[in-house]
């Protein structure tokens, strides 16, 4: 099949607001499938579903695929690239607008996620899937090359920040291999990169709305110290907040940025059972 003739011939137009780059190669489509670790009992949930060339992949490994996607125009095209194709259904409707009942209705309770994720939304996407789907055992995305350094960073390195952590918090996360900018039509203004994330219940803070506030405050500007981040953002002196930190065995000089997942745990845990962040 050639994708670039079949979404002529459908007069499908390309939206920008969608951020859509498709990719024909069989060869790159298996090894994102590959990554993924799809066996014949898997659920795999597709998020851009696009032309349909990876959710074509999938459904040859996998026991279904449920794929979502925003753009109703794409329905000629899919009808043409998943013809024959059985195990697989597209619901075209805005995952990020979805109900979790609704989703897991169609998807069940356990499931894999893989897909090319659009780039304007590609860490709310993420954060959604590990926060509200405690079904969701492995993401396998692929996402810009940029978004995958800092969502596999390591704390104290310059792409470490809020985003690695609240990552970290849910999930082992690995960075797979690259995918340069050739190899989509049309050709995007930069390169992606496959990452791995597998569920993994390592952490257990005591308020996960607390623990994310405390990234988000930690990392609001990098550039200051974390007692500084602290004062300015919270109902507490320095005094205060150096007491806590040393409470923690820090340095009251220290950056958010070189805290651990670990780290911010204990810290949000203090300012929880003090009731500086409820």
């Amino acid at each position: 099949m050639d994708l670039k003739k079949t979404i002529q011939k459908n007069n499908f137009h390309f939206n920008k607001r969608y951020g859509q780059n498709f990719i024909e190669d069989t060869s790159l489509l298996e090894k994102i499938v590959d990554a993924a670790q799809i066996t014949s009992d898997d659920v795999v949930l597709e998020i851009g579903v696009g032309a349909g060339t990876l959710t074509k992949c999938l459904a040859k490994r996998a026991k279904y695929v449920v794929g979502y996607e925003i753009d109703k125009n794409l329905a000629p095209v899919l009808s043409e690239t998943l013809a024959g194709v059985d195990n697989a259904e597209v619901v075209f409707r805005d995952f990020m607008r979805e109900k979790v009942e609704n989703v897991q209705e169609i998807v069940g309770d356990r499931f894999i996620v893989v897909a090319n994720l659009p780039y304007y939304i590609t860490s709310p996407i993420t954060m959604r899937l590990l926060e509200e789907f405690k079904g969701c055992q492995r993401l396998v995305i692929m996402v810009q090359k940029e978004v995958a350094l800092r969502f596999t960073a390591k704390a104290g390195t310059k792409d470490y920040g809020s985003i690695t952590a609240a990552i970290d918090y849910y999930g082992d996360s690995e960075y797979m291999f690259t995918v340069t900018r050739d190899n989509f039509y049309p050709v995007p203004n930069v390169d992606s990169a496959v990452v791995k994330i597998d569920r993994v219940n390592k952490y257990n803070a005591k308020s996960e709305r607390a623990f994310k506030e405390t990234l988000r405050i930690a990392f609001l500007s990098r550039r200051k110290t974390l007692v500084n981040n602290l004062i300015n953002n919270l109902p507490i002196t320095r005094a205060q907040a150096e007491s806590i930190l040393m409470g923690l065995n820090l340095d009251t000089s220290i950056r958010g940025e070189v805290l651990s997942t670990t780290q911010f745990i204990d810290l949000s845990n203090v300012l929880f059972d003090q009731k500086i962040i409820e």
